[in-house]
């Protein structure tokens, strides 16, 4: 039973490990994105085009395989509020902002 214990609590640990090294990748890029969106987006878009070059299909939220450029990618350029504000404000998705529910 101790073999079981100290296997369950590496597991738990790499898991809460994993998941915070995850949430602080998103954020980072998040940040990246909005302070670089130029650059963000073309960087995005060779890494779409390499993927599908070799097979791999994008999907957008809707199920759509192909990007659409006047979509912001995770900012809105008509408004100054990011997407995660924007989630923060509705009280529908008050509950789970970001799968941290």
């Amino acid at each position: 039973m101790k073999t079981i214990d100290k296997r369950k609590e590496k597991a738990e640990r790499r898991a809460v490990w994993l998941r915070n090294y995850q949430r602080a990748r998103g954020r980072a890029l998040t940040k990246l994105a909005q302070q670089y969106p130029d650059q963000y987006k073309d960087i995005l878009e060779q890494e779409r085009l390499s993927d599908e070059a070799n097979g791999k299909t994008w999907l957008d939220i809707t199920g759509a395989t192909s990007i659409n450029s006047s979509l912001g990618v995770l900012t809105d350029r008509n408004n100054d509020t990011s997407r995660s504000e924007q989630a923060n404000g509705d009280k529908q998705n008050e509950g789970n902002v970001g799968g941290e529910g």
